[in-house]
């Protein structure tokens, strides 16, 4: 995998073509690891991936991360491998609690219209959109807002400021919640599709341009994202099919 000084050159290269996209690097426990802007992810991966000297064009794994109560509190973890040199490097898109100081999807600046691919979005003639997996049918409002990157002109290398991002690259609000939105990578990895299914199931981050973003593991009517911190833990049936067909409501 790439040492430290490698991270850094890499953290170059792609901000000289798409600058502000890495935040910043870390190299601890072994582990190599770009920080990048979410709105960036399909921009970094694309570069990972068709380099020539990089071409780490295998992805292992998706997955989600909440760090409640620090900010930013999501990440998405994105392994990539070139399985020619046995190298191993983890994008890591940092992205802030959309509902963290906003009352409501108004106070969120940049408001836009609902696009494909998201869920809870209106179909349109149009529009093919897929469902959001709740069995609801509430309006959904997606919001632009700044995509994270921390400012600078063109051509600069490391953006200035601290490594934080200010906001996601998107927001939706489904049934009165803000979720963060981060583009999908299914065209690039179809690796991911199941694996940011499971992400937006348990942690209720939403991947924009997804084929069939719904629920995967938990029940579509499910309500609430198990896998975040505040998430509450204890008290909740465990519901067995043969249960409920030969005793309905037995868990009441």
């Amino acid at each position: 995998m790439p040492d430290a000084p490698g991270l850094e050159l890499i953290l170059a290269e792609i901000n000289r073509e798409h600058p502000g996209a890495v935040l910043d690097t870390s190299f601890d426990r072994e582990q190599a690891a770009l920080i990048i802007d979410p709105s960036k992810v399909v921009e970094v991966l694309t570069w990972l991936k068709e380099t020539p000297g990089q071409e780490y064009t295998f992805l292992s794994s998706v997955h989600g991360a909440d760090h409640f109560p620090l900010t930013p509190r999501f990440a998405v973890h994105y392994e990539l491998l070139n399985r020619e040199r046995y190298e191993r490097l983890r994008v890591k898109a940092v992205i802030p609690d959309p509902e963290a100081g906003a009352e409501s999807v108004g106070d969120v600046p940049g408001r836009l219209p609902a696009g494909p691919g998201v869920p809870g979005t209106p179909p349109t003639d149009s529009t093919a959109v897929s469902g959001n997996g709740s069995g609801q049918t509430s309006e959904a409002v997606a919001v632009g807002g700044p995509g994270g990157t921390l400012g600078g002109t063109p051509g600069e290398v490391r953006p200035t400021g601290s490594p934080t991002v200010t906001a996601p690259a998107a927001v939706m609000e489904i049934d009165g919640e803000l979720l963060p939105v981060v583009p999908s990578v299914v065209d690039l990895f179809p690796t991911a599709d199941f694996q940011e299914r499971e992400v937006y199931d348990f942690f209720g981050i939403v991947f924009d341009g997804h084929p069939d973003l719904r629920r995967i593991l938990m029940p579509e009517d499910y309500v609430g994202w198990p896998q975040r911190r505040d998430f509450p833990v204890g008290g909740e049936p465990v519901i067995f099919t043969r249960d409920e067909v030969t005793n309905p409501g037995w868990w009441q």
